[in-house]
């Protein structure tokens, strides 16, 4: 059901739906937890000792550990958005604990994901936790040099293979200089980066710093590239809701600003389902076993899904075009006819 057919219906019913699976439960929460933990430990075992055997029977794990690394990485998303555990404390403590495991500074990190969650789809609020993603009419008028530079960030190899392993090795452990994070979010960056020097110290004392890179490094690189696709497919896909601040809808932009990302039953597992991510977005106190069970129980998120085929479409899409509401690839801005106030 569309919002846009029916938008009473769906302002006067999803707060009251939602609120039915709001309530995390605390065994669910707990063995999910031990379960993903236990797997990770486990494979990272198995990796160690493949390297005695042959590296390459070590890169058929990593695709596995990286899945883990993923299932690991919903967890410490659901503790940022409050939803993992009724405690605060325990979401805070999970959270940083899963934070260092994945390499992201879990308080920092928190905040910029609920500006995500406050501005998604509204474009007069992009910037913060979200794909840079310009209107034909700003790229037209922009620099060659700002065009060289978007078009290469929205290059696939760049976004999928160089930029998401770098972020999450680099640009997350450099203090953030915006005065709109506080004390308590400025410091978690410090206080991740120490606990990740203190985890990679003991993890290399006890299997030695060569063995400690060869296994952690494409681990990151596959679980960081494939999450960085995942939120690209959930914000970027045939029919996504784009709107000025004034025009701009919370209930529309979460059923249609974000995508129903249907995935095999393994691939939902390992990525803790967050393909229902337009549920997550109407309600991110919603935990992430509760996901499926909220869409499959109400007709009012029964959207059209996005599937690995029709997903690959996205990778097309490079610029929003407000006349006619969609996503368009470079390409066609040769149909665009503009005055000589956005040449060079």
């Amino acid at each position: 059901m569309k919002v846009k057919n029916d938008p009473g219906l769906a302002k006067k019913t999803w707060r009251q739906v939602v609120t039915e699976y709001q309530s995390p439960d605390l065994r669910k929460s707990i063995w999910q937890l031990g379960n993903s933990l236990a797997l990770y430990i486990v494979l990272w075992v198995l990796m160690v000792l493949s390297l005695n055997i042959s590296y390459w029977l070590t890169l058929l794990l990593v695709p596995i550990a990286a899945g883990m690394y993923i299932r690991l990485f919903i967890i410490f998303h659901d503790c940022g958005h409050g939803s993992f555990f009724k405690s605060s404390k325990a979401n805070h403590w999970v959270g940083f604990i899963t934070g260092v495991l994945v390499f992201t500074p879990y308080f920092f990190w928190r905040q910029s994901h609920a500006i995500h969650h406050a501005t998604a789809g509204n474009l007069d609020k992009r910037g913060v936790g979200d794909v840079w993603t310009m209107t034909v009419n700003e790229y037209l008028a922009a620099s060659r040099w700002k065009r060289f530079v978007y078009r290469a960030y929205r290059n696939p190899v760049i976004m999928f293979v160089i930029a998401p392993v770098f972020m999450f090795l680099i640009a997350q452990r450099i203090p953030s200089t915006n005065s709109s994070y506080r004390k308590r979010e400025r410091n978690s960056i410090h206080w991740t980066n120490l606990s990740l020097l203190v985890y990679g110290t003991i993890i290399s004392l006890i299997i030695g710093f060569k063995s400690f890179l060869l296994i952690q490094i494409p681990v990151m690189w596959v679980a960081s590239s494939a999450g960085v696709w995942l939120f690209y497919v959930q914000h970027q896909f045939e029919g996504v809701y784009w709107e000025r601040a004034k025009e701009w809808n919370f209930v529309e932009s979460g059923l249609e600003g974000s995508s129903f990302y249907k995935l095999p039953k393994i691939l939902q597992w390992f990525t803790g389902n967050i393909g229902f991510h337009h549920i997550h977005h109407l309600s991110p106190r919603i935990p992430n076993y509760l996901l499926e069970k909220c869409h499959q129980e109400n007709e009012i998120f029964q959207i059209k899904p996005v599937d690995i085929i029709t997903s690959l479409k996205s990778l097309s899409y490079r610029l929003w075009d407000e006349s006619k509401g969609q996503l368009i690839h470079f390409r066609h801005l040769k149909k665009y006819k503009y005055n000589s106030a956005y040449t060079d």
